[in-house]
């Protein structure tokens, strides 16, 4: 488990992190604080609202918002100490944020919808969008000859049971003109789910793209010329990624401390997209991970610059809303896919109160 990292730890890299963020010059000499210098950074901690917050898997090239705004100052800025851990995926953190454990959390809404349909004492609700496009994919080799959706009809498909587009695999179907039933699902452990692909003992797997992509790529040798990826967006699952998620009464009783972390939040998002390589260079610098790959993690940032962190609709609504009829057609799928009972409306998903003014959210 990555440690817990603390904005008071983080500023002392701030300076010369601050500068990489910016594209500006890195060959800045730090020196070690004072002991009056730490007993400043100690008070001016203590002065801060301390903020617990899950990202929603391990800590990646794509977390850079999360990453610049700590080491910019940008938490502090808004009087926050912020804290975070790694994740163990969607379902994990958002029952997690649900408890208490975490005060804010990163995760995939729809599967939040599932989990307010089940727990309706423990209401959870999405602040800000990170990934305006979903990363869910079905991957299948070029030489399959499956070349589009509609003809995975009859094929093997690999991926864990409780994958978000695995569950969502009849929608796709539907929206496609494929008949849903004559896939073949073969259960796999997520670790194993591409090496089935590449040993050509599945004709395809469904998965996240930046997860599965990347190591398709590099650590199996399969190059994108050699692979089919048909994303969910593009096939009339107009899907939003994941989301900034807290429980509603924490956000009722904390409004001005979520508003702050979204501000700061979405300050990081706005730098890291200026300037996608020096956003991985703090990643880097402060996931301090010997298992940190450069080179996966900047495909990775790739192919979140490319295909998830942007949609046609941010031009006009800016970064970290939605379009409420966006959503709610979505939810209505994910409803029909997941099997629930219950169609939420678009407000009771997602809470705008959170969001700095859209002036401010404009790229």
């Amino acid at each position: 488990m990555m440690p817990i990292r603390s904005l008071a730890s983080s500023l002392l890299l701030a300076a010369t992190l601050g500068l990489v963020a910016c594209g500006g010059a890195t060959d800045v000499t730090t020196t070690e604080p004072t002991a009056s210098e730490d007993t400043e950074t100690a008070a001016e901690t203590a002065e801060l609202t301390p903020v617990r917050f899950t990202l929603s898997w391990l800590f990646q090239g794509v977390d850079a918002p999360l990453a610049i705004a700590l080491e910019n100052g940008y938490f502090a800025e808004e009087g926050l100490d912020v804290t975070f851990e790694r994740g163990f995926g969607s379902a994990d953190s958002i029952t997690k944020v649900a408890a208490g454990q975490y005060d804010i959390g990163e995760g995939d809404m729809y599967s939040m919808i599932e989990f307010n349909e089940q727990n309706p004492d423990e209401q959870l609700v999405a602040v800000a969008i990170k990934f305006n496009r979903s990363p869910f994919t079905i991957v299948t080799k070029a030489e399959s000859g499956i070349d589009t959706p509609v003809e995975l009809e009859g094929a093997n498909l690999a991926a864990p049971a409780g994958d978000g587009p695995r569950r969502l695999w009849p929608v796709l179907a539907q929206e496609v003109g494929a008949d849903p039933e004559s896939v073949e699902w073969t259960n796999v452990e997520p670790q194993l789910r591409e090496s089935l692909l590449a040993q050509g003992n599945a004709d395809g797997i469904s998965c996240f793209s930046i997860s599965c992509l990347p190591v398709l790529h590099q650590k199996l040798g399969l190059p994108p010329e050699e692979l089919n990826v048909f994303y969910y967006n593009d096939y009339g699952l107009d899907l939003y990624g994941n989301a900034l998620i807290v429980r509603k009464d924490f956000l009722e009783e904390n409004l001005e401390v979520v508003q702050g972390f979204v501000a700061a939040y979405l300050r990081g998002l706005k730098v890291a997209l200026e300037d996608p390589d020096a956003a991985l260079a703090v990643v880097t610098e402060l996931a301090d991970d010997e298992l940190f790959d450069v080179a996966i993690e900047s495909e990775r940032m790739s192919i979140a610059m490319d295909r998830l962190y942007l949609g046609p609709e941010v031009d006009s609504i800016g970064i970290g809303g939605v379009d409420p009829d966006r959503l709610s057609v979505t939810i209505a799928q994910v409803v029909e896919g997941f099997g629930l009972t219950i169609t939420p409306d678009a407000n009771e998903v997602f809470d705008d109160s959170a969001l700095p003014p859209q002036e401010e959210r404009m790229l």
